[in-house]
């Protein structure tokens, strides 16, 4: 009884594990595998509370192996020594079953001391991570390892586990415990998929909860209390993190103003108001660009406020921001530019100037034909004249290309007149 909830209510079997349908469902891979009894090495990758551990447990307990546990953040060599040792005891009759949480933070030494031990077969091992195991996972591990990516929960499958949690509870304590529906889905909801969340959500709202004639009726407002931010904080510098502005810049990218204004609340309720920010910032710039170029100082106004105001009213001046940038016509004709010319620079190309651009005006001896010969735009008809201004390696080289959109084709086709009727004269 003094054990967490959510430790008592660990499914048993695979068919108790919430979720994770894509794996654990009849005939899919990694049931097959685990029913199979041949248990390869593996890397569970996945947030937290979706049932890593608990498969786990199951795998070792349905093929009999032993299993043990460590955790990168505190386990030494040591540690996977002294599980070594085992395998010459009883407990390494049929084999032992490593499960590594968080293997993330073991570093490269410690990692290869894993793998001589997983080479020959004795230690199978099932490593979890909440990052992406292809960054922070030694590249000989993962080439002897499959990895199977676990999903947050859907709200259906929460729920069920919030009534399993509550049936416990009630059994265990012998009270009557009433959690309304609305409660219920509120708690599926507010644990953004995290079944440990939503038990221990579960577990204090009862505890806050007041015994009255032999039963507690949990308030709504106790759980909204409890859980009212559970959904939306996130790591900042985990996968989450970037995989929210990932979805945040490309839904304003695919014009979409309403999974956009969905994206920037998430963030935005995560407190994380300088990456709204910059990502508005950058996709107004990037993405919109010269299809409607007054869009970069009205952005950058509303960032400003935003920034001036703090939250929770810089949210509006960021919706404003957001939805305009979702409608605006879209062109990366700037971005592409900049990136070719940034690859031609990197690759050592178009050294030197062309001499009418160079901020001197003398020529040294070695110089046959003397003089600065720079031609003075605003002394010409339309401010243009034609000469040379890419350095003599890159001649004739072309970065910019116009976009489809009117603003550019305006300009487009104002150049084409431009330098057709001077090349007429």
């Amino acid at each position: 009884m003094n054990s967490p909830l959510a430790d008592r209510l660990r499914p048993k079997m695979l068919d108790d594990i919430a979720g994770q349908h894509h794996l654990l469902d009849k005939g899919k891979p990694l049931r097959t595998i685990i029913e199979s009894g041949h248990i390869p090495n593996m890397v569970f990758y996945g947030p937290s509370g979706v049932g890593k551990t608990t498969l786990a447990t199951i795998i070792a307990q349905q093929t009999n192996r032993t299993l043990r546990k460590l955790n990168g953040t505190t386990a030494t060599t040591a540690d996977i020594r002294s599980i070594v040792e085992e395998l010459s005891g009883f407990s390494g009759i049929n084999g032992i079953l490593l499960y590594l949480d968080e293997i993330q933070y073991f570093n490269k030494k410690q990692q290869q001391t894993l793998l001589e031990f997983i080479e020959n077969g004795s230690i199978t091992l099932i490593a979890s991570t909440t990052e992406n195991p292809y960054f922070y996972v030694y590249s000989a591990i993962l080439s002897r390892s499959t990895v199977f990516e676990f999903k947050p929960l859907e709200k259906r499958d929460v729920e069920q586990a919030v009534r399993r949690a509550i049936d416990l509870l009630a059994k265990d304590s012998g009270e009557t415990i009433v959690f309304s529906d609305a409660c219920i889905e509120h708690i599926a909801y507010a644990c953004g998929g995290d079944v440990r969340k939503a038990v221990n959500a579960v577990e204090l709202s009862v505890l806050s909860t007041p015994l009255t004639d032999g039963q507690r009726v949990v308030a709504h407002e106790t759980v909204v209390s409890l859980t009212q931010k559970s959904a939306v904080k996130y790591d900042r510098e985990g996968d989450e993190h970037y995989d929210l502005l990932s979805a945040f810049q490309k839904s304003m990218r695919g014009s979409d103003p309403d999974a956009a204004v969905h994206y920037l609340a998430r963030i935005l309720a995560a407190d994380d108001l300088p990456s709204a920010c910059r990502r508005l910032m950058v996709c107004a710039c990037e993405d919109v660009g010269l299809a409607n170029p007054q869009i970069i100082p009205i952005v950058k106004a509303a960032v400003d406020a935003a920034m001036m105001v703090g939250l929770p009213e810089a949210r509006i001046p960021l919706a404003d921001a957001v939805i305009l940038v979702a409608l605006s016509p879209k062109s990366n004709s700037a971005y592409m530019a900049i990136n070719r010319a940034m690859a031609d620079v990197q690759a050592g190309k178009g050294g030197g100037f062309p001499r009418q651009l160079q901020n001197k005006h003398y020529d040294g001896a070695e110089v046959k034909v003397k003089g600065q010969f720079y031609l003075y735009p605003h002394d010409y008809p339309d401010h243009w004249v034609p000469q040379q201004y890419l350095p003599d390696s890159l001649k004739g080289t072309v970065y910019y290309e116009a976009g489809s959109n009117k603003t550019e084709q305006a300009y487009h086709d104002f150049w084409q007149r431009i330098r057709h009727n001077d090349g007429g004269r």
